[in-house]
């Protein structure tokens, strides 16, 4: 690969951008705007790793990913999931080579982000708390790409 970028130094980066926006979400529960953006930004590099053309391979990662970032914009207009959130889901559906990548990684973060809700529940009502719950979804959504993106890598060699 040109520049010496190998596919192993771009999981790298993804997974410090992943680490540090689940930390911060769980913190603070937003995630800045600059590490979607990364995250986003090195999709192209990704892309060219893997030897994608510009039509229709590239077209369309950016089609689905503008698709899944709509899709999630619905939740996040009934207050049900923060913008950080969205645009982080957005921005790894640019990674996700193929469908069905994607498609884990959305039931993945699915299945964590319900977990995550059920315990962060158990304890809302064993503190006898009455302020709403808020879901730090980012980490269960940076638990999810960890897991799923990173699986082609590895399969090659089974």
């Amino acid at each position: 690969m040109p520049w010496g970028i190998s596919i192993f130094v771009l999981l790298g980066a993804l997974a410090l951008l992943l680490l540090s926006a689940g930390i911060e979400d769980a913190r603070t529960r937003e995630i800045a705007n600059w590490k979607n953006l990364a995250i986003a930004l090195l999709a192209p590099l990704w892309w060219w790793a893997h030897g994608l053309q510009l039509w229709p391979d590239i077209a369309l990662q950016i089609a689905v990913a503008v698709v899944v970032f709509a899709l999630f914009c619905i939740p996040y207009a009934r207050g049900w999931m923060g913008g950080g959130d969205v645009k982080m889901i957005g921005a790894l559906a640019l990674w996700c080579i193929d469908i069905t990548t994607l498609a884990w990684l959305l039931i993945l973060m699915s299945l964590i982000g319900g977990v995550l809700t059920l315990v962060l529940a158990i304890d809302h009502w064993r503190r006898r708390k009455s302020d709403p719950i808020e879901i730090p979804y980012g980490v269960a959504i940076a638990i999810a790409a960890a897991c799923v993106i990173h699986e082609p890598i590895f399969n090659q060699f089974l």
